[in-house]
């Protein structure tokens, strides 16, 4: 694509695109399935999980981060939790309608949605370094460059 040539709007000239309209809405689906069973199964089975984890693992039932889980479940703290995963849902969704339908503002989201977790990738391949680490990171900056290269040519 030369300087003078104009954006395609076609949806189909972008597959780049699509494929990651693709994995969003597999996420934001997934994310609702579980913001809907925090919200079916409630606060008792997650406490008693997490109390078999502690005592099955032999963990400190009073320190630790298990223990400070277990300790913080309520419900209030699952509707919240359920409330919160059912929103990042919801925008994956969303996100994933904008880029199929080849929305400029949908690049953005995407874009700087995946820039928001390169942060953490980079302390994940410091911290735990290997295969699974990098390729998560790898595939994070290829959704980048994929978006900012949409937006590049349309010139946002």
């Amino acid at each position: 694509m030369t300087q003078d040539e104009p954006y395609v709007q076609d949806p189909q000239a972008h597959p780049g695109l699509r494929l990651i309209a693709i994995i969003e809405a597999i996420k934001g689906l997934l994310a609702l399935t579980a913001a809907s069973g925090l919200e079916l199964i409630g606060p008792v089975p997650i406490k008693r999980w997490a109390e078999a984890l502690i005592r099955d693992f032999h963990l400190d039932p009073q320190h630790g981060a298990v223990a400070r889980f277990a300790n913080a479940i309520n419900p209030d703290a699952v509707h919240l939790a359920a409330a919160a995963v059912g929103v990042y849902g919801v925008i994956h969704l969303i996100e994933a309608w904008g880029l199929w339908r080849d929305k400029a503002w949908a690049s953005w989201l995407g874009c700087i949605a995946a820039s928001i977790y390169l942060p953490f990738d980079l302390y994940a391949i410091v911290k735990h370094p290997g295969w699974v680490s990098f390729s998560v990171l790898a595939i994070n900056v290829l959704v980048v460059w994929v978006l900012a290269r949409d937006l590049f040519k349309r010139r946002l």
